[in-house]
């Protein structure tokens, strides 16, 4: 399997797994808050389905995506445009805008450029962006309704994603990145190992794959994990992990606190 067949497969499966949080809820269900600030689920549910229809467009319009920049919404502006869809509508539009979107990258090589808010990402980065960006938004639904989701091996996408944004992680917030080299080892379910990083590195992360991924993904506070971290350029990153694109997260506070 090529790797866009396997990143758009994961992605799909992603994207069931997220659809079936949502799909026993009554519409009450859908204006529970979830832990992202003034976020209900249906929030969750719309900022996905805003920018998969901007991932389209980005990958079959190029020219058109560009000359939509300039009347761009804030995420909260986005959001809140679509507080009156009733829960039905916007479900269906979710589930039309990530078909659109996975039928526009089968169309592209993973190398192939596509545009975006910020830097143009080859067409693989942009699905494992997508991918990450569902797991996440989906784990925010999980935790407003109470359901422990088991981790699958498509955290691999998310960690990847997550070890190469490092330098982002400091640059988003004017700080210089350490230059001693880091690796992660994380544990995987099934019993593997996922490792990135040279292995000579002396600062390391290592931990189960599932808190490695809610921390670089600002779903967690890194006291709350089970993460061991060795080395103090390893600790400065983690600290401000962003897998994200956008200005510095605010993560979350510590469950003690």
């Amino acid at each position: 399997m090529n790797l866009m067949a396997e990143l758009l497969d994961d992605l799909r499966a992603e994207t069931a797994s997220f659809e079936g949080l949502l799909q026993p809820l009554r519409d009450e269900g859908w204006e529970l808050p979830t832990p992202a600030e003034g976020w209900a689920v249906r929030d969750q549910v719309s900022h996905l389905a805003w920018f998969d229809d901007a991932a389209a467009r980005a990958a079959t319009d190029p020219g058109g995506f560009h000359a939509s920049l300039p009347g761009f919404l804030s995420v909260d502006d986005l959001v809140l445009e679509a507080r009156g869809m009733p829960p039905a509508e916007l479900r269906d539009w979710f589930r039309a805008a990530r078909a659109r979107s996975v039928e526009a990258f089968a169309t592209l090589g993973a190398r192939d450029r596509v545009p975006w808010f910020g830097p143009a990402m080859s067409a693989a980065s942009f699905v494992t962006a997508r991918l990450m960006e569902t797991w996440a938004h989906g784990q925010d639904v999980a935790d407003a309704l109470g359901v422990v989701r088991e981790p699958t091996a498509r955290l691999r996408h998310v960690a990847a994603i997550g070890f190469r944004a490092r330098p982002y992680s400091f640059a988003v917030r004017g700080l210089s990145e350490p230059a001693e080299p880091v690796r992660a080892e994380l544990a995987m379910p099934g019993g593997s190992t996922w490792t990135a990083g040279p292995p000579e590195a002396v600062s390391v992360v290592r931990g189960p794959v599932l808190d490695f991924c809610l921390v670089v993904t600002q779903r967690v506070h890194l006291s709350d994990t089970a993460l061991e971290i060795t080395g103090e350029p390893a600790r400065a990153w983690m600290e401000i992990a962003q897998a994200f694109a956008g200005p510095p997260g605010k993560g979350r506070a510590p469950r003690s606190g």
